[in-house]
């Protein structure tokens, strides 16, 4: 450890792994990180442990930047450590920043993926009753502990503090860079603020043509052959970019697949899939219920495709009825 570096940890909580390659993605530029900074945790890349973050004093890291939701208790007992440990703590990506992909449990129940994982799976051994437990007795006097299965996803700010919000699935290796760079230099703006991502939608950076949305029939991208200069809406493609932030660099629609939302809902937005339905409710161009359900039967399990990545920060937080 240096005295005259910066002092900074990530962590992954409930999480697929991406947003470390994405720091990783920025290339030689982390060996420029690692010249500013010690990294004093990041179960991907430094042999830190937990017990050693637990032994600093408070505020001892400059920044830690953790992303993954939150969902079982040692993602939350990391979360709360590292914000004491931290003068500045990042949501880093979609999991922490909205609860991402992982939120999509909220719209079950812990029994029921407990169930589905465990005990009715192909993969299982037929007659397996086994299910983890938090605590399993091993012998006379000793116990195995394992981290508790809430029977929710959260993001990140709903268990503490958090300073920024850096968004994206993972966030683009540019934004990434952006942000370490405004942390070593110091530049960083005022407290809650969404870094390294746009304040209006990524329909404004997209280069599609545009065109009066009238759709009869939606598609899925594989449907249909494509006109790649037309605007997917357009074409009965859904994209969630009229509702979601930019910042990401288009990378999905500039494929040829909709927006999926990952970046968030725009500055004032309360509840990004409503939102998003509301984008969709505009364009249906039905006379009637039944040729507008019609229509809507082209969207397959649209809640699951509006709360992709946020359902822990919507309204509703998660479907009470299981």
């Amino acid at each position: 450890m240096s005295p005259e570096k910066l002092q900074i940890a990530l962590y992954w909580g409930a999480a697929c792994g991406g947003c470390d390659v994405a720091v990783l993605d920025t290339n030689e530029f982390i060996l420029d990180v690692a010249a500013a900074a010690d990294i004093r945790l990041w179960p991907i890349a430094v042999d830190g442990k937990y017990k050693d973050v637990e032994k600093m004093q408070d505020g001892e890291l400059d920044a830690a930047f953790y992303n993954g939701a939150v969902r079982n208790s040692e993602n939350e007992h990391i979360a709360r450590l590292l914000r004491q440990k931290s003068k500045i703590l990042v949501a880093f990506g979609s999991c922490s920043h909205m609860g991402g992909i992982p939120g999509l449990a909220n719209f079950t129940s812990k029994d029921k993926i407990l169930d589905t994982a465990y005990l009715n799976n192909p993969s299982i051994e037929p007659g397996n009753k086994t299910v983890p437990v938090p605590e399993t007795k091993i012998g006379d006097d000793e116990t195995l502990d394992i981290p508790e299965f809430y029977d929710q996803v959260y993001k990140l700010d709903d268990v503490v503090d958090v300073d920024y919000y850096l968004p994206g699935c993972p966030p683009a290796p540019h934004q990434v860079k952006a942000v370490l760079l405004a942390v070593v230099k110091g530049e960083l703006p005022p407290k809650g603020s969404v870094v390294g991502a746009a304040d209006f939608a990524v329909c404004e950076d997209c280069k599609r043509e545009k065109k009066e949305k009238k759709v009869t029939r939606f598609y899925r991208p594989w449907e249909i052959i494509q006109d790649p200069t037309q605007c997917l809406m357009d074409q009965g493609i859904l994209c969630l970019g009229p509702a979601t932030r930019s910042g990401c660099g288009v990378r999905c629609p500039d494929t040829g697949q909709g927006c999926r939302g990952c970046y968030g809902p725009l500055p004032g937005v309360v509840d990004h899939g409503a939102k998003s339905l509301s984008a969709v409710a505009s364009i249906v161009d039905g006379k009637t219920p039944e040729e507008i359900r019609g229509i809507l039967k082209g969207i397959p399990d649209f809640a699951a495709i509006a709360y992709r990545f946020g359902a822990p920060a919507s309204l509703m937080k998660r479907n009470e009825k299981q």
